[in-house]
């Protein structure tokens, strides 16, 4: 079992910044895939970031140019740095941990409890 904590989110005014964090614990694995998918009431959960063992990077076309994905290996952690942030930015953010192996997803994802954001002028 993987368990998924999430902290950061909050109240910004538009162009504020927010930095979400994710830490995992219990049986994590040599390689996985951790990201962060957000759900604004009535839409569908989409992808934001996500980041694979080896640091390479994916982003959602709406935010690549202000949001920044990056893990600390050591302590099973995984962070959104969102700058420059938008009304439509608000949503609930979910953390996700997938593990991998040799390319392939193994076992089912785990995802965290989610985190409101909330972007308000």
């Amino acid at each position: 079992q993987v368990q998924l904590v999430e902290s950061g989110g909050g109240l910004v005014q538009p162009g504020g910044s927010l930095r979400l964090s994710c830490a995992a614990s219990g049986s994590i694995a040599s390689i996985y895939t951790m990201g962060w998918y957000r759900q604004a009431p009535g839409g569908q959960r989409e992808l934001v970031a996500h980041i694979k063992t080896d640091g390479s990077t994916n982003y959602g076309d709406s935010v690549k140019d202000r949001f920044s994905i990056s893990r600390d290996n050591a302590k099973n952690t995984v962070y959104l740095q969102m700058n420059s942030l938008k009304l439509e930015d608000t949503a609930v953010y979910y953390c996700n941990y997938q593990r991998m192996g040799r390319g392939l997803r193994i076992e089912s994802p785990y995802w965290g409890q989610g985190t409101q954001v909330t972007v308000q002028g």
